[in-house]
């Protein structure tokens, strides 16, 4: 969950900042533009006072006084020019130059947008809005024009044209600014979400683990207190009481089978004596006493396993690092004269290898897992029994030439009390698998079954090769 709840978060934090961060720049940049364009508008201000009273060409040596004030606004063009390298000049109104800086630099054609600012200033329109200029318009310019005006008329037309190399050296280092402002912001967003997400997510984590023990065994665990919002919380303390409620009744439910095939086991033995006494009394041969005496004795093999079920699903596992192979071939050596004696052929190749088991509680299952393909697998065919390990298990493979089973047997095998129709002849509770899994799962263990090819029944017994962490868990 964190790994889609963080990316979303941060996400959402980046396109708020990313949302802040482009009109941050856009303000930037304006900003320095503007900045620079007030400038200008000051400096042409002022040259166009300079400009006001030289309105006529020079002719020859008249107008003394009129050349002196031309050559003073010519020295002042010159010097702006030179100190900021910034085209200047003041042109009269059929564009022919009163003074500029410098010497080569003339209004350009039309089209241009010094040649469009002066047509703007001849209309008494300033400049006060050029287009905006970015840090990566190596070429842009900024002009600015102002006219000149006497007696209400405009006589000339003052025009800069600045380069913009140091405005854009300025914007491009406020945007620095600022995207070094965003990655610091970011990297604080991207902390404040993990420890959001850790905070919201811990208990659910520790929901999730506990959980994950109640399903696999371990009903006494129970979430312990991890912080998180108000309502996880609350969550915690219900799922507890629910686990201590499914606790109780499992508890319950268990302590009755076990009491019910205890208490059940005398007045069956007292009936069963009774059925013995009455069989003496009877004519020997006599068919009825003999399914009497038959289904009171399946009634008893179903108490006891019963009771091995009660007891096999409520104690707490011996996990022990055990040599697999060698208790395999164990069960294999005690099974194999029962094999013999009904024409089956029982192999083990069991090479030594471990695992993490209880050893009483693997015996009882392969037993288990062997009688049942014993009694399945007609005279002639072969029981295979082969251990191996992988990664993380070592298994034990038990392979028959029975029958086998359906899709939907398949799916049903293991169940409680059931048996295929099929095999309703065959002597048997229907409980020996299902202790066989109940021992197993206490231990890590698992108990698979499949159709072995070409006919038979494969069931694979399955042991952790490493220690189960945590302690050993109740048969769930």
């Amino acid at each position: 969950m964190r790994a889609r709840l963080l990316p979303l978060l941060i996400v959402l934090m980046a396109g708020v900042l990313l949302a802040l961060g482009f009109p941050l720049a856009v303000s930037v940049a304006s900003a320095q533009q503007q900045k620079v364009v007030v400038d200008r508008i000051d400096d042409t201000a002022r040259f166009a006072s300079l400009a006001q009273f030289v309105t006529k060409r020079p002719a020859g040596s008249r107008m003394r006084d009129k050349d002196e004030r031309r050559e003073t606004l010519q020295k002042e063009l010159d010097y702006y020019n030179e100190v900021y390298g910034i085209k200047a000049g003041v042109f009269f109104r059929d564009r022919y130059p009163m003074a500029h800086a410098p010497a080569a630099w003339f209004l350009p054609g039309a089209g241009h947008p010094v040649s469009d600012a002066f047509d703007e200033a001849l209309r008494s329109r300033g400049s006060h809005d050029p287009p905006q200029v970015w840090p990566w318009q190596e070429g842009g310019r900024i002009v600015v024009a102002s006219p000149v005006i006497r007696d209400g008329d405009v006589v000339a037309v003052v025009v800069t044209d600045s380069p913009t190399g140091r405005m854009r050296a300025k914007t491009l280092h406020g945007w620095l600014l600022i995207v070094a402002g965003e990655s610091a912001a970011m990297l604080l967003a991207v902390g404040a979400a993990l420890r959001l997400t850790r905070w919201i997510l811990r208990p659910v984590g520790v929901l999730d683990a506990t959980t994950h023990d109640i399903a696999t065994g371990r009903l006494a665990s129970r979430v312990a207190a991890a912080g998180g919002p108000p309502e996880l919380r609350r969550l915690a303390r219900s799922f507890n009481e629910m686990a201590d409620h499914v606790e109780d009744v499992l508890e319950q439910q268990r302590a009755f089978v076990a009491d019910a095939s205890h208490q059940l086991r005398n007045p069956l033995s007292a009936l069963l004596l009774r059925i013995e006494l009455l069989a003496l009394e009877l004519p020997e041969g006599n068919e009825e006493i003999a399914s009497v005496r038959t289904e009171g004795k399946r009634l008893a093999q179903v108490l006891d396993d019963l009771l091995d079920l009660a007891l096999a699903e409520h104690a707490a596992a011996d996990l022990q690092l055990t040599d697999i192979g060698e208790l395999a071939a164990e069960r294999v050596a005690s099974w194999r004269p029962l094999a013999e004696e009904r024409g089956v052929r029982l192999e083990g190749h069991c090479p030594a290898t471990t695992g993490w088991a209880d050893p009483i509680a693997l015996s009882s299952a392969l037993d288990a897992v062997i009688d049942n393909a014993l009694k399945f697998t007609p005279e002639g065919e072969r029981v295979e029994v082969r251990v191996a390990s992988a990664d993380a298990t070592t298994t034990v493979v038990v392979t028959d030439g029975g029958p086998g089973l359906t899709d939907e047997e398949l799916a049903r095998i293991g169940d409680r009390f059931w048996r295929s129709n099929r095999h309703q002849n065959v002597k048997g509770s229907g409980l020996g698998l299902s202790i066989s899994r109940a021992l197993l799962a206490a231990g890590g263990g698992s108990l698979v079954y499949a159709r072995h090819e070409p006919h038979g029944l494969k069931a694979t017994v399955g042991v952790p090769r490493q220690a189960p962490a945590g302690p050993p868990r109740a048969r769930a």
